[in-house]
């Protein structure tokens, strides 16, 4: 990993609501080309940090830059539409517009852009579903019409709409038997590596967390406590890891000796 490449630069963040401190003095880094993962106890605050780094909510304190900008700077607003061209987000229930058809769904990031003929849309709408496997006679039905699947296949063609560097996964297989998640998992992999991806993920699946994650933030006490590769997490002494890593130090060690198990594909240089 390429540490002179950081895209997303945390520091001295806080996160308060009235008298209610969700993040103390939080500082943490997002590299080109890794798989960052946030794992944390209910409340610790993940989804909100996550808030933060897409812009969609503003800290009490400290600074959140990504692509090297922040809200404190004098040109952010002038910067954040190219900001959130590049960035993608996979929301935990997919979060489709139910009155949009599958096509219409994955066009709104491109036709928001104002700039693209619907003949160039219609082209790229059927490109980024049949990189998720979505067939095109699906493109016509309603999200109500699809399995959670199917859902979670079409919100990831949205977020990959405008061929973003950062993928955000919010719970990306919630709601997925194995065998799907297990799917989905490989696709965001076959994906990572097609576009050069950088991902920050949410998740408290732990085949999804070990198949994936290149480094691991743990949020606890308000803060992030560590980060690290999983061997290094589960080295660290502190209950929620103790707690948390005690069910899955098997898949740390199937990863480690076999990475063709979880079809590992290697981070870009």
């Amino acid at each position: 990993m390429n540490k002179s490449k950081c895209i997303i630069e945390i520091k001295s963040l806080n996160t308060r609501y009235g008298n209610h401190i969700v993040h103390r003095d939080v500082n943490l880094n997002v590299y080109r080309g890794e798989v960052l993962t946030l794992i944390g106890g209910s409340g610790s605050g993940k989804t909100t940090l996550l808030r933060h780094m897409l812009g969609l909510e503003q800290p009490s304190h400290g600074t959140v830059k990504i692509f090297g900008s922040s809200r404190n700077d004098a040109n952010f607003n002038l910067q954040k539409k190219n900001i959130r061209g590049h960035s993608g987000v996979l929301f935990q229930q997919g979060a489709l517009f139910s009155a949009l058809t599958v096509f219409d769904n994955v066009a709104l990031p491109l036709r928001e852009l104002h700039t693209l003929s619907e003949d160039i849309i219609r082209d790229l709408v059927l490109i980024k579903l049949n990189m998720v496997a979505i067939k095109l006679e699906h493109a016509d039905k309603m999200p109500a019409a699809l399995s959670g699947g199917m859902i979670k296949r079409v919100a990831l063609a949205r977020a990959l709409a405008l061929d973003p560097e950062v993928l955000f996964l919010d719970e990306p297989t919630a709601g997925l038997d194995p065998e799907l998640s297990q799917s989905f998992v490989e696709l965001i992999l076959a994906l990572r590596s097609e576009m050069n991806l950088t991902i920050v993920m949410v998740t408290h699946d732990l085949d999804t967390l070990v198949a994936l994650s290149d480094r691991i933030a743990v949020l606890a006490d308000q803060q992030v406590i560590v980060t690290g590769t999983l061997d290094e997490i589960d080295r660290f002494q502190h209950p929620f890891i103790t707690s948390f890593f005690k069910s899955i130090r098997h898949k740390i060690e199937q990863k480690n000796h076999s990475e063709q198990t979880w079809k590992i594909v290697p981070m870009p240089s």
